[in-house]
């Protein structure tokens, strides 16, 4: 919601076709206008900037996306964004809900590509690998500044509690002082990965340990993870409208907790119910 507190109705956001349905709804709060551009598509960007910049239509242009898309784990281009918004003077964004604690040895995807001095607004979440409650919002002082007298959600809403507070800081002291629990779960999503893609399981173009498992059709996806949960195997259906018609998907999501042998067996539970409702 800090869009809104920076975007208006004369303004216009570039958003990633495939951000987030809480970035498509902080964009609307705002009142800007909305211009998609292809996922990941660096030339449908550049010409949307190029249009929306030239037209001086508006008095302020955004570019926003997700750092790791949570449906499919690919990783936004940050690099080629950076150079899109420097070539137009685009405000950059960058929802690093998914990508904090996963990418850049936990700084997250801005850090990964060490453009830190290059985003204006970093989000994240403390409720994903932070395994707290909460998020977070980081920039420039200045703007930082700005948000405390200006974003009404921030203004009008209940701080966390110390106990949150004190959790969510351990936790990322830990991220800072060792990589032990962030390489174990790369280690676990590339083994996983590697197990279902060897079941002839589609596992799209995953950059990151979220792997979903494409499936297609959305009752035969619903029944899947259905069946996956019968047998131990908790992993939740994904279909439209959360992704486009047609591209229904089971996502998993690995972690540092996972031992090889709980892998093992959802690899051999995924086998049998593949298997059982023809999917591979």
């Amino acid at each position: 919601l800090a869009v809104s507190a920076v975007m208006d109705k004369n303004d216009a956001i570039l958003s990633d076709s495939l951000n987030h349905a809480s970035i498509i709804d902080g964009c609307r709060l705002s009142k800007a206008k909305i211009i998609p551009y292809g996922h990941n598509d660096m030339e449908d960007l550049r010409q949307k900037a190029k249009e929306a910049t030239e037209s001086g239509q508006y008095n302020k242009v955004m570019v926003i996306t997700d750092g790791v898309f949570s449906m499919d784990g690919d990783i936004a281009k940050l690099p080629e964004i950076v150079e899109i918004a420097e070539e137009f003077d685009l405000i950059t964004y960058v929802d690093d809900a998914h990508g904090s604690g996963v990418l850049g040895k936990g700084a997250g995807t801005v850090k990964h590509f060490g453009l830190q001095d290059k985003i204006d607004f970093q989000m994240g979440t403390l409720s994903k690998a932070i395994g707290v409650v909460g998020g977070y919002v980081a920039g420039k002082q200045e703007l930082v500044d700005w948000l405390k007298v200006r974003s009404r959600p921030f203004l009008f809403s209940t701080s966390l509690s110390p106990a949150d507070v004190t959790a969510a800081t351990k936790a990322i002291d830990l991220l800072i002082e060792s990589t032990e629990l962030y390489d174990k779960m790369w280690e676990n999503g590339n083994y996983l990965k590697e197990g279902l893609k060897g079941l002839g399981f589609n596992i799209g173009e995953s950059e990151t340990p979220i792997t979903p498992c494409i499936i297609g059709d959305e009752k035969t996806t619903q029944q899947l993870s259905k069946r996956l949960n019968e047998e131990g195997v908790y992993a939740k259906a994904i279909v439209f409208p959360t992704v486009p018609r047609g591209t229904g998907r089971v996502r998993n999501m690995p972690t540092a907790a996972h031992t090889k042998e709980m892998l093992d067996d959802a690899i051999k539970i995924y086998e049998k119910v593949g298997k059982e409702m023809d999917v591979i």
